[in-house]
C-alpha cells in the first residue's frame, strides 16, 4: 500500500496531510481574466519524482507548444502534457540561467545565458546544435575579472543583448553574428544603475519594442526598468516587487517571477492584475533547499522563470534543489 502522507495541500491557510501525488487536486489562483489552475504532477517522471535535477533557470515554449526548461543537468523538452520528448544534456547545456526562443526562417533557436560557465550561447531548438557562443567582449575595452551572464534577449533585427548580472552589471549588445557593438549600465543603486540585472526580455507591449530589465536587488525593493534597444534609459516601470528574477510578455501582459515565491502579472499600464502562488512562509520562500516531498501544491518557493503558451497558460520554474516546474492552466 502506498503511503498516504506524500504531499500536503493548503486549506484555509493550514497545511494539511493529503494522499499520494496522483490524488492531489488542482489549486486555483489569481483573479479575473488572470485566473489559473495548477496541474498536479505535471513534468514528473513515471515514478512521480522530478527528472530535472536542480533548477536555477528559465522556461520557453516553441511554436508547436513544446516546453523547454533548463537545469543543472541540461535542457529538458516536455510535451504540453508534461512528458519528456527530448533532452540536451552535459556540460554544453547545463546551468543555463535564462532562456529565450526565436523563430529564424523555418527554424527555431534557443538563446541562453550561462552564468557559471561565463558565456551566452545559441543552439538549434530541434537538434541542439550550438551555432554561437559569446564570451567576454575584449573589444569593449573593459578589464573584466569575472563574467557571469544572467539574462539574454534578442532584438527584432537579430541583435543579441546579454546582461552580466552576477558580475559587472553591464549589459552588452552584439549583432546577430556575435560582433560586439556596445555596452551600457553599471553596478550601483542609483536610478540608472543595476544592483543585479538578473532578468531581461524584449517588451513587445510597446512600439517600438524596448528592453524590460529586472533589477533584482535594488534597494529598498526590486524593480523593473525600461531601456531602448540602444541602451538609453526610458523609465522606472514599477518598484517594490521583492526580488524580480525574469519577465515574459504575451500581448498586453507580462509575468514576473519573484524569488520570494510568487508570480506577479502586470497589464500594459504596469498595474498588478494578479499574484500567483504566493508563499507566506519565510522558512520556505527564497529557499532553494525545499525537497520534493515538502512541496505544497499551489505554493511556490523561489520562482525564477516563466513563459506563456499560445493559449495563455503559464509555465513556471522554481529555483529548487529537486527541480520544479509547474503548469498553470488559464481559466476561461
Amino acid at each position: 500500500m502506498k503511503s498516504c502522507w506524500l504531499s500536503i495541500v493548503v486549506v484555509f491557510g493550514l497545511a494539511l496531510p493529503m494522499f499520494a501525488a496522483e490524488k492531489v487536486k488542482p489549486v486555483r489562483m489569481g483573479s479575473g481574466i488572470m485566473t489559473f489552475d495548477t496541474v498536479p504532477g505535471w513534468g514528473l517522471g513515471e515514478d512521480g519524482k522530478s527528472v530535472l535535477g536542480s533548477t536555477h533557470g528559465g522556461v520557453v515554449v516553441d511554436k508547436a507548444g513544446s516546453v523547454y526548461t533548463s537545469s543543472s543537468l541540461g535542457v529538458f523538452v516536455f510535451s504540453p502534457e508534461g512528458k519528456v520528448i527530448r533532452r540536451f544534456l552535459g556540460d554544453k547545456y547545463s546551468n543555463i540561467h535564462d532562456l529565450e526562443i526565436r523563430a529564424e526562417g523555418n527554424d527555431e533557436f534557443i538563446y541562453g545565458a550561462r552564468n557559471a560557465a561565463g558565456e551566452g550561447i545559441k543552439f538549434h531548438a530541434e537538434t541542439g546544435d550550438i551555432v554561437l557562443k559569446l564570451g567576454i567582449p575584449e573589444e569593449s575595452g573593459l578589464k573584466l575579472t569575472k563574467w557571469a551572464p544572467t539574462a539574454i534577449t534578442v532584438a527584432p533585427n537579430g541583435d543579441i543583448i546579454l546582461a552580466d548580472g552576477y558580475a559587472s552589471n553591464h549589459i552588452f549588445k552584439f549583432d546577430k553574428t556575435g560582433k560586439y557593438l556596445k555596452h551600457f549600465g553599471t553596478k550601483g543603486n542609483g536610478l540608472k544603475e543595476f544592483n543585479t540585472a538578473h532578468g531581461m526580455t524584449l517588451d513587445t507591449r510597446y512600439e517600438p519594442p524596448r528592453l524590460l530589465i529586472c533589477d533584482r536587488n535594488h534597494t529598498p525593493k526590486g524593480r523593473l526598468l525600461h531601456y531602448d534597444l540602444d541602451g538609453n534609459y526610458i523609465d522606472e516601470v514599477v518598484t517594490g516587487l521583492g526580488m524580480p528574477t525574469s519577465a515574459a510578455v504575451q500581448g498586453d501582459f507580462v509575468s514576473v517571477p519573484d524569488l520570494h515565491g510568487r508570480v506577479v502579472i502586470l497589464d500594459k499600464s504596469n498595474t498588478i492584475m494578479a499574484v500567483l502562488g504566493h508563499n507566506a512562509d519565510p522558512a520556505t520562500r527564497v529557499n532553494h533547499n525545499v525537497p520534493q516531498d515538502k512541496w505544497i501544491e499551489g505554493i511556490f518557493n523561489g520562482t525564477h522563470g516563466s513563459y506563456w503558451d499560445k493559449d495563455g497558460n503559464l509555465y513556471v520554474q522554481d529555483w529548487n534543489i529537486s527541480g520544479r516546474i509547474i503548469k498553470l492552466v488559464r481559466v476561461k
